[in-house]
């Protein structure tokens, strides 16, 4: 656990709120909830969530992750604001905050992106000053500082910097991060050189392998693709995170369309995580193998 500074004269305010957040998560409604979200049921989490009161960081936490899931980014960055100013030193709701400001900006208007980008880094940024051992908020942010421009916070110098402290936390997510650089600078070569060496240290992350499989099919080399993703399920059978991504690359490369037609209707039966891709987009993925 990282100790985080309180300022002067919050010492009191610290102490209340987390008495707050050990009520709210006695709660059996926000234990309901949580449940309902890990199965995916979002609008009954939500609908838990809403007869909760009063509420706290963590109710209002958990309703911007419903509302993220449903994809209404607007609702998920006003409730996400409430739960950080309920408190203001917890990194996960500084996370959820950056990465529902993030998909605001990737979904609006050209005039309102750009402050919608630098709120999501700015909540991005907070959450690894938090809690700098998450992997989830430097991952996040070293994808923010690669694709974003300088006048918006980006550059592939924090990137490297932001690399590099992954790397101390979990070498292999430290050599995918290399490999996203090296896409960046054209040099395939060295990015499949990193993505291999990713697989080697961490073998049974079936995300590794699947960026590996993504990597080849972009480059044309299909059977050896083809081999990666029959590596990634042995290692992770009946995984739909594998049969999303196996489906998706058909798409993307225009192979297999028929394949991947039939992967994507396996996928919409199938039990899914939050981490796992909503079935909305799936959909949405099938209707363009069809064509449509």
């Amino acid at each position: 656990m990282i100790r985080q500074r309180v300022a002067p004269g919050l010492g009191i305010l610290a102490v209340v709120l987390g008495a707050a957040r050990l009520a709210g998560a006695a709660d059996p409604r926000l234990i309901e909830a949580q449940k309902l979200y890990n199965s995916t049921n979002y609008e009954h989490s939500l609908n838990v969530l809403q007869a909760i009161q009063p509420k706290d960081g963590a109710v209002f936490e958990l309703m911007g992750r419903d509302y993220y899931m449903q994809a209404d980014y607007r609702r998920a960055t006003d409730v996400l604001e409430k739960a950080v100013q309920m408190d203001p030193f917890n990194a996960e709701y500084a996370l959820w905050s950056g990465r529902a400001w993030g998909r605001r900006a990737e979904t609006s208007s050209p005039f309102t992106a750009p402050a919608y980008a630098s709120k999501a880094r700015q909540y991005l940024e907070k959450s690894v000053q938090l809690n700098p051992t998450n992997l989830d908020a430097q991952s996040d942010l070293f994808e923010y500082y690669l694709d974003a421009p300088g006048f918006l916070g980006g550059g592939l110098d924090k990137a490297e910097a932001t690399a590099e402290r992954m790397t101390q936390i979990s070498p292999a997510d430290g050599q995918w991060a290399e490999a996203k650089l090296a896409e960046k600078r054209k040099e395939s070569r060295t990015a499949e050189a990193h993505l291999r060496r990713a697989v080697e240290l961490a073998p049974q992350q079936v995300g590794k392998i699947i960026d590996l499989a993504r990597f080849l099919m972009k480059q044309g080399r299909y059977q050896e693709a083809e081999q990666s993703f029959e590596r990634a399920d042995k290692v992770a059978p009946n995984s739909p995170r594998v049969v999303y991504a196996r489906a998706c690359v058909y798409v993307e490369a225009n192979r297999n369309l028929d394949v991947a037609r039939e992967l994507l209707k396996r996928y919409m039966t199938m039990d899914l995580q939050p981490d796992d891709p909503p079935k909305a987009q799936a959909a949405k993925l099938l209707r363009e193998a069809h064509g449509g």
